[in-house]
């Protein structure tokens, strides 16, 4: 047995059952082991920002990791916008990088690179292999460590001669790490805020803290104590709709956050960091809270935040209380498009347990309000700020999420880095429904520029302007395999995404904006 084949084998023994993949020369020993060895889906990214954002989406709905292949250092480079997303996202992904042969490298040929370097800043764990025989053993370890909570990104690097070198063996699966829980300390420490403070916010973040069984802890919290409660701006898995609390988010807007949080006095973590912006802006605080708010951490990010919310509860003798209705369901909107009339028409038609990936961006940021009374769903969000996860995400959501309709609210210029996802949602026929917000331009920068202070003349806005020539997006998706559509009206909109939902495979609508 080569190191190849026992790479499969033990992954395979791990639970890691699907390879988003963009292989490469020093990979094809590799890729001849997935030829031979049954048990593995192989899913091919065109490029590697693909691999990686859909190992993203995979593991923030199926709960466990996929590997991706990547193709030397560049190759891993190639995909590090999308593993920063993914690691702030908190998602568990193992990648496999191939690298040059450990006799070749001291030649220092074209792809040689510093991969271990380029590796570190997006993963938790590093290893580079360095004989056949080790091969199984670090790609157990390697799971282990992406199944570490609250999920990790973990890299191994394997020179290709390690992968040909016969001596491998299978390594079986490592226990995966128990969840850590939460400190009694830390939850009775919470609880008397919450008892005895005024105008304490509890606020909610990383997946395990938005589950339907957590907003259920969390209701009981709120309708005890009185206090606020939010989520974070972005959040790697959000359960929504009807049965979920109609929670909302902090606002991404520094001024709109500012204000939304002036008169808390106390900040309750649960799974979050305190609200701080994106960016600095000149005259503005980095923080989004009153400076003399008090912090208390119930629960760390990695610790069970549903076992903490519900020791919470019970820690305050809070009674058990049913969330209550969202209101009725939006109807459809008609006529000329809006974020709010967009947001009512994909809540009135969204299937029931329907996936949202949203890399909507400036054009969703108020999706939340017309949309807590639509039927029950998950929504995923960029977590890292990095543009050009949408449509990864999406493709990987499918694969995790079993069959499920996603809905990918998209905008156009984030689409133009990963717009290749496409192309294997068409090869896989995946259920993606993507909604292509079409303005032509940078918006969210063309706000940035005026936070900054800066008034945009011609040869700004040129940069911020994705015109001259337009993007025909109907005919991109059409070249790559997957059928389109452009629509004017929210009408058009609402026809067009009831056909996509009776189809199985993916469709986009251009919704011209």
């Amino acid at each position: 047995m080569n190191g190849a084949e026992s790479l499969v084998h033990s992954l395979l023994k791990s639970g890691v059952e699907v390879c988003f993949s963009n292989p490469g020369t020093s990979e094809m020993h590799f890729v001849a082991a997935l030829d031979r060895i049954p048990g593995m889906r192989c899913v091919l990214g065109l490029q590697e920002n693909i691999v990686t954002g859909a190992a993203d989406g995979y593991w923030r709905m199926a709960g466990k990791p996929a590997v991706t292949l990547l193709h030397c250092g560049p190759g891993l480079a190639n995909g590090l916008a999308n593993l920063h997303n993914a690691r702030r996202a908190r998602s568990g992904i193992v990648n496999c990088v191939g690298d040059q042969a450990t006799y070749h490298r001291p030649y220092d040929a074209p792809l040689t690179a510093d991969t271990e370097g380029f590796a570190r800043g997006v993963s938790q764990w590093v290893r580079t292999t360095s004989k056949a025989a080790d091969v199984g053993a670090d790609a157990a370890a390697a799971v282990q460590a992406a199944r570490t909570s609250p999920g990790q990104v973990a890299t191994l690097i394997l020179p290709s001669d390690t992968c040909w070198d016969e001596g491998g063996t299978v390594a079986a699966a490592l226990p995966v790490p128990a969840v850590p829980q939460a400190d009694p300390h830390a939850i009775r420490a919470a609880a008397r805020v919450l008892r005895e403070k005024k105008n304490v916010l509890l606020l909610l973040g990383g997946s395990m803290a938005l589950t339907q069984a957590a907003q259920e802890a969390a209701q009981r919290i709120v309708a005890h104590t009185g206090c606020d409660i939010l989520a974070e701006t972005s959040n790697a898995r959000f359960q929504r709709g009807q049965g979920r609390m109609p929670l909302e988010r902090v606002p991404y807007p520094v001024d709109l956050a500012i204000q939304r949080l002036s008169k808390v006095e106390h900040l309750v973590l649960l799974g979050s960091k305190a609200p701080v912006g994106f960016f600095a802006y000149p005259g503005k605080p980095s923080k989004h809270y009153p400076e003399n708010a008090s912090i208390t951490v119930a629960c760390r990010q990695e610790q069970d935040a549903l076992a903490a919310l519900t020791a919470l509860a019970e820690e305050l003798g809070a009674p058990k209380v049913a969330i209550g209705s969202n209101g009725e369901k939006p109807e459809v909107a008609r006529g000329a498009p809006s974020p709010e009339g967009l947001a009512r028409t994909v809540a009135a038609l969204m299937p029931e347990d329907a996936i949202i990936a949203d890399e909507s961006v400036s054009y969703g940021r108020g999706f939340f309000p017309a949309t807590h009374a639509a039927a029950p769903h998950d929504w995923l969000q960029i977590t890292g700020g990095a543009i050009g996860c949408g449509m990864p995400l999406a493709t990987g959501a499918a694969i995790g999420g079993g069959g499920r309709r996603v809905i990918n609210l998209q905008a156009d210029g984030s689409a133009m880095y990963t717009l290749q996802a496409l192309w294997t949602q068409a090869r896989e026929q995946l259920p993606v429904t993507t909604i292509l917000l079409s303005n032509r331009k940078y918006q969210i920068l063309l706000g940035e520029y005026q936070n900054v202070g800066a008034n945009p003349g011609r040869v700004a806005m040129d940069m911020m302007d994705l015109g001259n020539p337009d993007i025909a997006w109907a005919k991109l998706a059409q070249s790559m395999g997957v059928e389109a559509a452009t629509a004017t009206t929210l009408d058009q909109v609402a026809d067009l995404m009831s056909q996509s939902f009776a189809r199985p495979g993916p469709f986009l609508i251009e919704l011209m904006i």
